[in-house]
């Protein structure tokens, strides 16, 4: 199986590397157009193939006009349906023609009697028959048609001595009256006489026939009901022998002699002449002129609403003839004109969407986006209208057989469902009214289509308005199935169609499951998207918050200090994003996973130390190292985890490039000369925060710090130290990249001030209640956390973030003693 897998790497490599160099050779723009061009041509192709797409009638004689049907140029059209229709009839009224032979019943009884001749000439006795006129050399001199059998018994007679046969012994074993030869003669005579016809020859045989006389060819005859009126070869032979058996003076065996001699001369006297048939049915054909359709440019055929008929739907043909063989490329490039407009138009909304619209992506990957759902909606509309029609074709009954009921069925709004939870609700509402205008080209109504689908799509923009769990995707869908439904009433209303209980309920139906499919649809295939895009949705950011995933869970055993930290930054980051009209849940996922670098070293970070501080016997630069390689590590672990970049940015972004100052000044102190020191060893390898939320995650992170640092967090010295941090991070730049204003700043600062003092409020004294002294709260903060009685101690660095690492506990615990 590697083998195989190997093999199949190298031959796609072997294609794809001509493009890769090509590619290489191209600038981004290049590229881009390229790409945006291809996807115009991949839309006209699904919406119209000159090459396969060739749309039949699906209108029958009887049925009614859904539209009015007008002659789009000078059409002169051969209806070859309708020539070999016409030419078809023309051969079925050629009467198949027979040729008939009047003297065949005589031919039979004189071949009969000559046949007996020579038998009775056999018999070694006298003749077996009284003063016997069975025959006499004129009359088998007359006839010319003689019996080659009857000569060869007489030859063989002659020759050998009369040898018989066992009918011939039967036959002149006795003699025979005149009246019984009369009467076996009489009854060869009666059922030979007639028209008498092959078996073989039945299936030429029509209502009427035309018979011709051989002996007068000139003369011919209609026949009617020849099946009837006529006998067949083997009935006209069983008739012999009911006739022979009827002869009482004649035993059994004899009737059997004569039946086996005279059958044999019972032939047909009419048969079939092929090739007078063929001549007549070919100059039918020919006879038959081709049907011309000729119409006039903008010439009415019908109107809506009319009922189809033989000449309605001909001409209905002529006009389909006309698209898909003379116009059917004209039909393409204009549509391929008319579709790169309404994409550069989408182009241009995207790339100067204003300023205040933030979306996740950049502006190309926007624009993909929206050209790959606009091109699966174009997909799911015409695979939904080719149902419709097709379940439209198997009814007979209105209104199950009306392909329009059931195309309210069609997801429309799976454009603007999709974008909304994807990107943005302005740019959602825009695709979705540009998806109704392409379902116009494929809808048989364009127009009813549009406005259904343009208010379908709405409805998924404005239906949905947080997208916390997989279930509100089915509850937008039921909303915007009810909307569907009173659209497809409206649009009933609209056509001036009756209100009819069946149709009502029929299309109420379709249009609420139009809406339940779109749900499902995006459902489907939102994560897809959400993957290809790297796009976070509500939905996946929740699923990232699960306490059991194996980063978290990690976290919370090896770290729990910073575990509880992340989960309070969170809180802190969460509600100052909502307060400024940022994305909370993002900031809040962000900072669940912006310190999982510390599992690394948990014990080397203030929050997980329980009274020693492993800083205390390291060197200034180990110490920064080792503060400083969280951010790498969690890098690390991101991308073996696969974490989201969106989120992966969080970690190296909330610590910005800002230098470890307070490690800095220490090694500083100790080394011989200060410029031994290299300042970027004990600096964060950035990148600056790129966006609000990771800058306000960066100042949660130092506030919800110090905070914690803070011996009573009473809200003036949370006002105090969170006003010392946003100033400290602003003077050092760190805000410089990111697009959070100084209004949104003071709304951030008095947000986290306001949650801090929520989160750490002192507690209310209770009957009974004996708080602990000032030396025993010293105790124990030297046992676990030091504290800070006064906010100015609290160690801040000039970047704004607290590194109580850097200091001594047992100096910091002596100070706060005295």
């Amino acid at each position: 199986m590697i083998k195989i897998k190997e093999k199949m790497l190298r031959i796609f490599g072997r294609f794809w590397l001509p493009f890769k160099k090509a590619s290489q050779s191209l600038t981004e723009k290049q590229i881009f157009w390229m790409l945006f061009f291809f996807v115009v041509c991949l839309t006209t192709l699904l919406i119209h193939n000159p090459f396969w797409h060739f749309q039949k009638s699906e209108y029958k004689e009887g049925d009614i006009l859904r539209e009015s049907i007008i002659s789009p140029s000078d059409i002169t059209f051969i209806d070859e349906k309708e020539t070999e229709a016409r030419r078809e009839d023309a051969r079925q009224k050629v009467k198949p023609i027979f040729v008939f032979e009047a003297n065949k019943a005589e031919t039979a009884v004189q071949n009969f009697k000559i046949t007996l001749e020579s038998i009775f000439e056999k018999a070694p006795k006298s003749p077996n028959v009284e003063n016997s006129n069975i025959g006499s050399q004129s009359n088998l001199a007359e006839n010319k048609n003689v019996n080659p059998f009857a000569k060869s018994k007489r030859n063989t007679a002659s020759v050998t001595g009369a040898i018989l046969t066992e009918t011939e012994k039967v036959l002149t074993s006795r003699k025979f009256k005149n009246t019984e030869i009369e009467m076996v003669l009489s009854a060869l005579r009666e059922s030979a006489d007639g028209y008498i016809y092959n078996d073989s020859d039945r299936q030429y045989l029509k209502n009427e026939v035309l018979v011709l006389d051989k002996q007068k060819p000139f003369q011919q005859s209609t026949q009617s009901l020849p099946e009837t009126n006529w006998i067949s070869l083997s009935q006209a032979r069983e008739r012999l022998k009911n006739k022979l058996y009827q002869i009482k003076s004649l035993s059994e065996k004899e009737k059997e002699a004569f039946y086996e001699i005279a059958e044999q001369f019972i032939q047909p006297s009419v048969s079939y002449d092929s090739d007078a048939t063929n001549k007549a049915l070919e100059s039918a054909t020919q006879s038959v002129a081709p049907v011309v359709i000729s119409l006039k440019r903008q010439q009415k055929i019908a109107s809506e609403g009319d009922y189809v008929n033989a000449e309605i739907l001909s001409k209905i043909k002529a006009i389909e003839n006309y698209t898909r063989s003379t116009r059917q490329w004209n039909h393409f490039f204009g549509l391929l004109m008319l579709l790169t407009a309404l994409y550069w138009i989408a182009w241009k909304y995207i790339e100067n969407r204003s300023p205040m619209l933030k979306i996740p992506l950049s502006t190309t990957n926007a624009f993909a986006l929206f050209c790959s759902v606009i091109i699966v909606q174009v997909l799911i509309n015409i695979i939904s209208f080719q149902i419709a029609n097709f379940t439209a074709l198997q009814n007979v009954k209105a209104p199950l057989n009306d392909a329009t009921v059931w195309a309210f069925a069609c997801p429309f709004a799976f454009t603007s469902l999709s974008l909304v939870l994807l990107i943005d609700p302005r740019i959602a509402l825009f695709s979705g009214t540009f998806a109704s205008l392409l379902t116009g080209f494929i809808a048989p109504r364009p127009l009813e289509f549009v406005l259904y689908s343009v208010i379908s799509s709405s409805i998924g923009v404005y239906g949905i308005r947080h997208y916390r769990s997989r279930s509100s995707l089915t509850t937008s869908g039921m909303f915007i199935g009810l909307a569907n439904s009173a659209t497809a009433i409206a649009l009933i209303a609209y056509l001036q169609q009756p209100f009819i209980l069946d149709t009502l309920l029929l299309s109420v139906c379709c249009a609420f499951l139009g809406g339940i499919v779109a749900s499902a649809v995006t459902a489907v295939l939102l994560p897809l998207l959400e993957s290809a895009f790297g796009i976070l949705t509500d939905v996946k950011l929740l699923e990232l918050s699960n306490a059991e995933l194996p980063l978290l869970k990690q976290l919370a055993m090896r770290a729990p200090g910073t575990n509880q930290h992340s989960h309070v930054v969170g809180q802190l980051a969460e509600e100052s994003c909502r307060a400024i009209g940022a994305n909370g849940l993002l900031a809040k996922i962000g900072a669940l996973y912006h310190d999982i670098g510390k599992t690394a070293a948990p014990e080397h970070f203030i929050e997980n130390q329980r009274g020693k501080n492993p800083h205390d016997k390291l060197k200034p630069s180990q110490s920064a190292k080792i503060i400083v390689s969280h951010v790498t590590y969690g890098m690390k672990l991101a991308k073996e985890h696969k974490l989201p970049q969106v989120i992966a940015d969080f970690i190296p972004q909330h610590h910005g490039t800002r230098t470890l100052h307070y490690f800095l000044q220490k090694a500083k102190s100790q080394a011989s000369s200060p410029h031994e020191i290299d300042e970027n060893d004990f600096r964060y390898p950035g990148p600056k925060p790129q966006t609000k939320e990771a800058a306000i995650l960066m100042i949660a992170d130092s506030c919800e710090a110090a905070a914690r640092s803070l011996e009573e967090p009473t809200p003036e010295n949370l006002r105090f130290i969170v006003t010392k941090i946003i100033d400290a991070i602003l003077a050092d730049n760190q805000l410089d990249e990111c697009d959070l204003t100084l209004r949104e700043l003071g709304i951030v600062r008095e947000t986290i001030i306001k949650s801090l003092s929520a989160i750490y409020h002192p507690r209310i004294e209770y009957p009974g209640y004996v708080p602990p002294s000032k030396e025993e709260s010293v105790m124990y903060q030297t046992s676990t956390l030091p504290k800070y009685s006064n906010p100015e101690e609290i160690p801040i660095s000039k970047g704004g973030e607290i590194e109580e690492e850097a200091f001594e506990h047992h100096q910091k615990s002596a100070k706060q003693g005295k």
